[in-house]
């Protein structure tokens, strides 16, 4: 499991040092040779980033606020209930934050695995400048690679990535070593007060250049929390202060030490900290890594759309769950491309991680901040105090805070794509909910109550046809419009019906004791209410296999099933209060290209009809 979590969730703080602590000198020169006070300031505000925003807010406060187990912006959503929150309200607001935090994974998700490759490919040109036209090609062949190694799932990949990742940190620490044999003053970073002196003597600019540039030490610290879930707190936890943290702060102290004895090897220090005869050997080690850096991130995108499909933030799409026998391990189609071509993209238009840096950061910082406060929202649910809440969150936020302004000058630089990434991403989560809840009320208006429908089945009996049938349906009460549409059409019922909705609740998982929940509306129409957590897939013919062995539903209910489903069709009406029309519009899209109802549901194809209705929003 340790060597699983290195893989998977240290994959992209891990590869930092090819890139931050290089971005953090450069700030702090403007390109002239750095000092010894630069570099010492640098190195102690990467140290002590690492220890106050990973170690402590992240590995020792953050991860305790977990949904049963399972972290994320989305599971800290459904831990405060805001799922269903009115807009206009607080509870309003609170989801619209939270879902910006979300969306912004994706933003970072798309950045991640661009600046850590092309960080170590570029180490090519140390040895051989030629090679610097090769340098984007070579990027786009392995990004491609990684995407495509997906589908196989974390475990397969934290598996094999695993004891690259151990290999990775011992290099790491043993470079840092070799390196501050040269220049044991630079031990002097230990105190803090390097780095605030530095900061304070340097100029707003300076300062808050170099702090935008250390913050990238940071970026991954966030994959902590949202992959959770696959892992553990205590596997994190114990992989975080038993290896990596020690490995980076070492090798962190050796690359200010080369500077301070070779203010020249600033140009890359990582590559220069190593002697001449590994360049190649660490380039290729710099790449395995890299790739997995990339994973740290995937898996954390996958978890957070599975967990906003559940809660009804996305649209249903194909989740294929790659461990049978572990929760968690999941790949989503839909979600590996479009992340692909982002991240392809920002390749392309940046073209070196030193311009990609500028795209780097805004959007982890502001996720950061987002998680901060909601986690502090979670601990007055829990009870804690008010004064102690503020003491210990409102230090951290502030943190955050400063790290966020001082990445918000890189907006014009290029932070500028993942923002936009990320408001795109939130723009369609919200069109969606508003969507659903629009379709609802119009669902409403139509469907008849159950005692206006048994009433009508009485005066005028339709045809009994043979076997079972089970309407899905996405309420709790009233009859479903493709259970009215059989009977108005076709003047007949099967004789045994089921009408079956599936709820998912803000908990990761309900057990199959708790599956089930059956009411008869007539002998022989029964209602059936299915729970499940957002972090499991709804199978229906699952559901009422447990409400069989629970002894709620005759097993005869469940023999010879048809499974009718509606088939939606939007039409967006200008004169009804909802959304714009081209709003409207965009979610008549994404409603047309969702998974199938059937197929979101685990029913066989052979055993679905669907229904066509036409709704106005």
């Amino acid at each position: 499991m340790l060597l699983a979590t290195l893989g998977v969730v240290y994959g992209d703080i891990g590869t930092s040092p090819l890139y931050a602590f290089k971005e953090a000198v450069r700030a702090a020169s403007h390109g002239e040779p750095p000092t010894a006070v630069a570099v010492t300031g640098a190195v102690s505000l990467i140290l002590w980033s690492l220890i106050l925003i990973v170690s402590v807010k992240y590995a020792v406060l953050i991860l305790r606020a977990d949904n049963k187990g399972e972290g994320g912006i989305v599971a800290m959503l459904a831990l405060l209930g805001a799922r269903h929150a009115e807009a206009g309200t607080r509870q309003g607001l609170l989801l619209v934050v939270g879902l910006v935090g979300a969306a912004l994974l994706y933003g970072d998700g798309a950045i991640t695995p661009a600046i850590s490759v092309l960080s170590a490919v570029e180490g090519l040109k140390v040895d051989a400048p030629s090679l610097d036209r090769y340098v984007v090609p070579i990027t786009l062949v392995i990004l491609v690679g990684i995407f495509l190694v997906q589908s196989r799932g974390a475990a397969f990949i934290g598996c094999i990535f695993g004891p690259v990742m151990l290999v990775w940190f011992v290099v790491l620490a043993l470079l840092g070593i070799g390196g501050i044999l040269q220049a044991p003053q630079i031990l002097r970073a230990i105190n803090p007060l390097a780095a605030v002196e530095f900061v304070g003597h340097a100029g707003l600019g300076v300062g808050f250049a170099m702090l935008g540039a250390a913050f990238l030490a940071v970026t991954g610290g966030e994959a902590m929390y949202a992959d959770l879930g696959h892992f553990g707190a205590k596997a994190i936890r114990a992989a975080w202060f038993g290896l990596v943290l020690p490995a980076l702060m070492i090798h962190y102290f050796g690359q200010g030490a080369i500077l301070l004895a070779d203010p020249s090897a600033a140009e890359n220090p990582f590559y220069r900290l190593a002697p001449d005869w590994a360049h190649y050997p660490l380039i290729g080690l710099a790449t395995l890594a890299t790739v997995i850096a990339s994973q740290a991130i995937i898996s954390g995108v996958f978890s957070l759309t599975q967990q906003s499909v559940q809660l009804g933030f996305l649209p249903p799409m194909r989740v294929v769950h790659t461990a049978p026998d572990e929760r968690g391990q999941i790949y989503v189609p839909t979600v590996n491309w479009l992340l692909a071509a982002a991240t392809l993209a920002a390749v392309v238009i940046f073209r070196s991680s030193d311009a990609l840096a500028g795209a780097y950061g805004i959007a982890v910082s502001l996720l950061m901040a987002i998680t901060t406060l909601l986690a502090a929202l979670v601990a007055r649910k829990w009870g804690y105090a008010l004064p102690a809440v503020i003491a210990v969150n409102g230090f951290f936020l502030l943190i955050d805070l400063i790290f966020l302004s001082a990445n918000s000058v890189k907006i014009v630089e290029g932070g500028w794509f993942p923002l936009v990434l990320a408001g795109a991403v939130a723009f369609l989560m919200l069109t969606w909910r508003k969507g659903n809840h629009c379709m609802e009320e119009a669902r409403i208006n139509q469907r008849p109550s159950e005692a206006d429908f048994i009433e009508r089945l009485r005066t005028d009996p339709p045809i009994t046809l043979p076997g079972s049938a089970a309407f899905l349906s996405s309420a709790t009460h009233g009859i479903p419009l493709p259970m009215v549409r059989v009977v108005d059409r076709l003047g007949a019922l099967h004789t045994r019906v089921l009408i079956v909705t599936a709820l998912f609740e803000e908990t990761p998982t309900v057990p199959p004791s708790e599956r089930a929940e059956v009411s008869a509306i007539t002998p022989d129409i029964h209602r059936v209410i299915l729970r499940y957590g957002f972090m499991q897939s709804a199978s229906v013919p699952e559901g009422l296999r447990c409400a069989v062995a629970s002894g709620q539903l005759p097993e005869d209910f469940v023999e010879d099933l048809t499974v009718f489903v509606g088939h939606e069709t939007i039409i967006p009406v200008s004169d009804r209060h909802g959304m714009s029309d081209w709003r409207e519009a965009l979610f008549a899209v994404m409603q047309n290209n969702a998974e199938r109802t059937g197929a979101h549901f685990c029913v066989p194809a052979s055993q679905v009809i669907e229904i066509g209705t036409e709704i106005e929003i």
